[in-house]
């Protein structure tokens, strides 16, 4: 365990864990990717696959997603295996794409491991796209090894817990000795996981529960009056506005979808054409023949907000074409198209029903 007496406790840590993990035993929370409090542990591709899923993403967002991976890759062999355009297409609508090019490199990382993962915190995080969380939840869930697992729900349980108040991002080194110190040698995955559940169902970011807390009575930031505010945030900068246009050419019931390049924004996906708009400027490339403008798509990346400008045009209007395939515009939804765009495509059938 780590050093004490860097971070102010007021409260005996080795209670913490008790306290919590008997109110996990009655509380946890069933998931799909998820074994109860005395069952046999989860199968680590499982838990892998859960945890890169569920980053910057809700449970509600994530359980659908998962389902279909199970059942399209049941193990991590399958999805090693598996086409990249179909696992690309399979993950739109979650966001944040490159954690499927991720996935994809480190199942195959795994593969060549003779497809079992290592069991180790180290050995984890040295596999492709395995950061510090990850390679910790992994560990503790799927192995039941004392990993010090710290997600956002965790970082605000412990913020409070702890009265941390030094303003995020700068707080998190303290945030993980923090947790350090209340993290069990044993069943150190069920504590992970009911931190988790207790950040996402009692100490929640708006209005906590916090009559409901196992950890009321350690609480310091309950103990001064208002939870509510910790952890501290820095004021948000206000994100820039891209500009782009997004081409719909249609020919004989079927449009063009391009390939975007393997690395980048949205790297590997179907798309529609564009104009080359990017997180850090504007779109200029055009294409050639007689367009129509259409409605405008709003969409929200992490670091700037995008307009983007719906072009329409038929195929024999056009005085050449990129390289792409022809999709059934009824079909549309299959192509697996990141939400930006599966935005522009459903904006354009509306039109052109209209």
């Amino acid at each position: 365990m780590q050093a004490r007496g860097q971070v102010p406790v007021l409260f005996n840590p080795d209670l913490i864990a008790g306290k919590l993990l008997e109110w996990y035993d009655a509380h946890a929370r069933r998931l799909p990717w998820r074994r109860l409090p005395g069952e046999p542990l989860q199968e680590p591709y499982r838990v892998w696959l859960s945890e890169v899923m569920l980053q910057q993403t809700t449970v509600a967002a994530v359980g659908p997603y998962f389902a279909k991976f199970m059942d399209r890759w049941p193990t991590v062999n399958d999805l090693a295996a598996a086409d990249d355009a179909d696992v690309m297409a399979a993950w739109a609508g979650l966001g944040y794409y490159a954690r499927a090019r991720n996935l994809l490199a480190c199942a195959r990382a795994v593969a060549a491991m003779g497809g079992v993962f290592p069991d180790s915190e180290p050995a984890l995080r040295a596999l492709p796209g395995l950061g510090d969380y990850t390679a910790a939840a992994v560990a503790a869930i799927a192995f039941g090894q004392r990993a010090v697992v710290v997600d956002a729900n965790v970082e605000r349980v412990v913020a409070r817990l702890f009265a941390i108040e030094q303003p995020l991002p700068g707080a998190r080194p303290a945030i993980r000795l923090a947790t350090g110190q209340v993290t069990p040698e044993t069943r150190a995955g069920d504590f992970a996981q009911a931190m988790m559940d207790l950040g996402a169902t009692v100490c929640t970011a708006r209005s906590p529960r916090c009559m409901l807390c196992p950890l009321r009575a350690d609480c310091q930031g309950y103990a001064h009056g208002s939870p509510e505010r910790l952890p501290v945030k820095a004021a948000k900068k206000a994100k820039p506005v891209r500009q782009g246009r997004a081409f719909w050419v249609e020919r004989d019931g079927k449009v063009l979808l391009v390939q975007r390049p393997g690395r980048g924004m949205l790297g590997g996906m179907r798309a529609l054409p564009d104009d080359g708009w990017s997180a850090k400027g504007d779109g200029a490339e055009g294409l050639p023949g007689e367009w129509r403008c259409g409605g405008v798509v709003r969409h929200s990346f992490t670091h700037f907000d995008l307009e983007l400008q719906l072009m329409l045009c038929d195929a024999a209007e056009m005085d050449s074409l990129p390289a792409g395939e022809w999709w059934p515009v009824e079909g549309i939804e299959a192509a697996g198209l990141p939400t930006v765009f599966a935005k522009a495509a459903r904006l354009a059938i509306a039109e052109k029903k209209g």
